[in-house]
Formats: C-alpha cells, structure tokens, sequence
C-alpha cells in the first residue's frame, strides 16, 4: 500500500512539473506577441500619412435665356470648377430629390402687426413642397424655440406655424446658428433654410449703432460699417458652407432703409447695414434674397421660394486639401451654353 501511495504522488508532482512548463511556455509566446504588437503600433505612425479633405455640396439652380427653371439635366450635363481646375463629381441629387428645411419665423415686436399675413403665407408654402420634404419650425425673438421638429407630416408643421408668438427683441443670427445645428442632425440630405424677417438684429444693431456714432450725414454713418466683417455673419457663413446649406431671407419693409418715415443718419446706416447682410446669406449659400414691398406679396414670395427649391440640383465634389483658411472660387458650367446656373460662388477654406 505504501508503494502504491509513493507511484501515485511522484506521478502527480511529475504532471505539476510539465503543466507549469507549458503553461510557461504559452506566456513567453503571448508576450512576445504582444511585444510585436506594440513595436508595429509604435512604428505606424512613422510610415502612414492621412491627409483629410472636406466634401463640398452645391445647390445648383438652371434657368434658360427667359428665366425658366430647367429640371431635366444629368450628371454629366455639369461641370465643375475650383479656382479654375476641373472636379470630378462625386455625388449628384436631381431635382426631385427631398430637402431638410428649417421655416424660420421672425416673433419679434417688429412683426406683431401682421402675423395672420405671415401664417396664412407660410401655410401656402407648405402647399409647395414635396412629400418627401422634411420640415422644422423655429421661431425666434429674444430667445428661439423649436416649434415643430423636422417631420414630413405637414398638417403637424402647420398647427406649429398657428402657435407661434411673441414680441420683443429680435437675436436673428443666434436663431440662424441654432437652426444650422438643428441641420446637421439631418445626414446627406439637401438642406435649406427659408427665413421671415427685417434682419434687423439687436446686437449687430447696438454694435453698428457704436461705430456710426460719430458720423454727421447718412453717407458717413453707412461708410463707417462694414457689414461683411461681422464675426457672427461670417460664423454662419462657414456653417453653412460646411454642410451645403442654402439661405432664402425674406426681407420685411420694416427692414427697408428706404422706408424710414424720419431717418437720421445712424438709424439709415443700421438699416442699410442689415439689409446688405440678408443679401450676404442669399449670395454666399447660392439663394435668394426676396424683398417683400407689400404685404399681399409675401404669400406669392414665399410660393416662389418653394418652386425655387424643386428646381434645384445638388452636386458634391472633393474640395483642394488644405485649410489655409484662402477663399477657394467655384464655377459650374452646363453642357448647354445657353443655359445658365447659378449656385454659391465659393467658400473660405476653415
């Protein structure tokens, strides 16, 4: 029993023996793997090199000689253009393609007189769009609020148009950054803009109201402001240029410099100054700027802002590499010479 007792125990330590020199041996093999791992991990970035270039997306409207929208062309009836170099192109969308619209309503003290006008035009340009449009609903005065989030479900869009309020100031560019983010959350699709309002900002006003303190005639005051320098104009400009979006201002008459009852020299200088900024949104993102004379017209303006948006193609080319922060110059060219289109005509590269 003894000998039994002594084979058994000298065949269990011999087992402990060769289980501790395997087990040994498996991790000398995962270290040493490892070890590699992290030797190529740390060689990696010495031998690869990633160069990062942003998708530029363009709007395209095409009219012919008489004005008259052009919703037939293809891919290759385009031609693109980056400070005079050929792009190829990479993504095209034509016109029925579905947009991502923000309706952005002025609710500040300046638009209290007509707001049935307003909903009653807003409900028609509803009546315009696509069904496969999704739309949201932003008001904005001193604050802005979300009414209504993108939906394709007009009837919904429209009951958030009918609740829309308020008075007091107006904070128009904080709105056109808010509803710029509001964009993004919508992926690859086109995306636009549709803004009611004089433009008439309060703090770009105070601001622009300190730098014409000191002028004595109209001229002087509207020569002291360069409403292009604004840093909050040109923030939205960059955002909008980043994610290809398009700006249709609607310009109010209260907003008109030329319709001041009594203007002294600052107040002529204010209003010019707003009034050219609108016209910078429209022109930097390839929209419209559509000056409401009279407010019977603001139903027939907004109608032509939708049928606008139905006739617009969208194209998407690789941007130069490289954020010098230089304006980069963009043409588009048709296959047709009598045909003429008309997008954004360029963008900083940030």
């Amino acid at each position: 029993m003894n000998q039994l007792n002594r084979s058994f125990l000298f065949a269990r330590r011999l087992r402990r023996k060769r289980y501790a020199q395997t087990l040994t041996q498996v991790m000398l093999t995962c270290l040493l793997t490892l070890g590699g791992i992290f030797h190529a991990q740390a060689q990696e970035p010495e031998d690869v090199v990633t160069v990062s270039t942003a998708l530029v997306q363009l709007n395209v409207g095409v009219v012919d000689a008489r004005g008259q929208a052009i919703r037939s062309l293809s891919r290759n009836d385009f031609t693109v253009y980056e400070d005079g170099v050929k792009q190829p192109i990479l993504n095209f969308e034509p016109t029925e393609a579905p947009f991502s619209l923000v309706l952005l309503l002025d609710m500040s003290g300046s638009t209290v007189n007509f707001r049935p006008q307003l909903k009653q035009a807003v409900g028609r340009f509803l009546d315009a769009l696509s069904p496969a449009d999704r739309v949201a609903v932003i008001q904005f005065n001193k604050k802005v609020k979300t009414l209504s989030g993108f939906t394709d479900n007009m009837a919904k869009t429209a009951y958030a148009i009918s609740i829309a309020e308020g008075a007091g100031e107006t904070y128009f560019y904080d709105a056109l950054r808010y509803a710029l983010k509001e964009l993004e959350q919508e992926g690859k699709r086109r995306k636009a803009i549709v803004v009611l309002t004089d433009g008439l900002d309060t703090g770009m006003s105070n601001a622009d109201r300190a730098s014409a303190s000191k002028a004595e005639t109209g001229a002087a005051a509207v020569a002291s402001i360069d409403p292009k320098a604004s840093s909050e104009l040109n923030q939205v400009l960059a955002t909008a240029d980043k994610h290809g979006v398009t700006i249709y201002p609607l310009a109010l008459p209260s907003g008109d410099p030329k319709k001041i009852a009594l203007p002294t020299p600052i107040q002529t200088a204010i209003y010019a100054a707003a009034r050219t900024r609108l016209q910078s949104l429209a022109d930097r993102t390839g929209g419209r700027l559509n000056e409401i004379q009279r407010l019977d017209q603001m139903a027939r303006l907004y109608a032509e802002v939708a049928a606008d948006l139905r006739s617009l193609y969208s194209v998407a080319y690789r941007g130069a590499p490289g954020r010098d922060g230089k304006w980069r110059e963009i043409r588009i060219e048709v296959t047709q010479p009598e045909l003429i289109a008309r997008t954004r005509p360029g963008y900083f590269a940030r």
